[in-house]
């Protein structure tokens, strides 16, 4: 199957600092391919390139066999993001929020149903009209999976999802992912929860000081490792 997103022998460099040394992947749809690794071993770097939010200082970036942008109308509709913790709208309740996302990727009609379904499911029905602020470090981490599990997406591209989750939302998580993927979505997700990407992942790429040291598949049946 053809690789959705697609990077050649990716470098990313700041100042006279490199952090990756020449990366390869690729993600088909209907595949999860985990990033592990401690901090400050690229995980996070790797993904803002993969979103086309950097552009890499030598190698090549591709989605659907095009140069990545993630300025490009076509990959902001296709490409959906949990990468940053304050990536909501301050003043917008949590309804609000969602419906704008919502509407802005082409729910139209259906955007109603789709916030009612994700504020549901994601545990925000009895905060829906709070804004960002008001919710626990748990819930706003909620509203950001909300936001992206809301609209359409053909990548998913998601750094710790997991974080500031108890048990119960780790497993649901891992659920929500898994039918994503069977749906045909490709994933790329940094995490360090084993548990996770046992659930989850069908190959494993682990970072260390930017550089790839492994990559397989991990073997396993997918969704009894919680």
């Amino acid at each position: 199957m053809r690789a959705l997103l697609e990077l050649q022998e990716v470098v990313r460099s700041y100042g006279g600092s490199r952090v990756l040394h020449g990366v390869n992947l690729t993600v088909a749809p209907g595949q999860c391919v985990a990033l592990t690794g401690s901090n400050g071993s690229g995980k996070s770097t790797l993904l803002r390139l993969a979103a086309g939010r950097e552009r890499p200082t030598s190698g090549t970036v591709l989605f659907d066999g095009a140069s990545m942008d993630g300025d490009e109308p076509a990959v902001r509709a296709a490409v959906a993001t949990v990468m940053d913790v304050d990536a909501f709208y301050p003043d917008l309740t949590v309804r609000e929020h969602l419906m704008l996302v919502a509407l802005a990727h082409g729910l139209g009609a259906t955007a109603r149903d789709a916030v009612a379904e994700a504020l549901t499911g994601h545990h925000l029905a009895d905060h829906a009209d709070l804004v960002p602020s008001a919710l626990s470090s748990g819930l706003r981490q909620q509203m950001l999976l909300a936001a992206a599990f809301v609209r359409p997406h053909d990548l998913l591209i998601v750094d710790e999802p997991e974080q500031r989750l108890d048990a119960a939302a780790r497993r649901e998580l891992a659920d929500r992912l898994a039918r994503h993927k069977a749906q045909g979505v490709a994933i790329l997700m940094a995490t360090h929860n084993d548990q996770l990407v046992e659930a989850v992942a069908d190959r494993v790429m682990r970072l260390a000081a930017g550089q790839h040291t492994e990559s397989a598949g991990d073997g396993r049946e997918h969704g009894n490792a919680f």
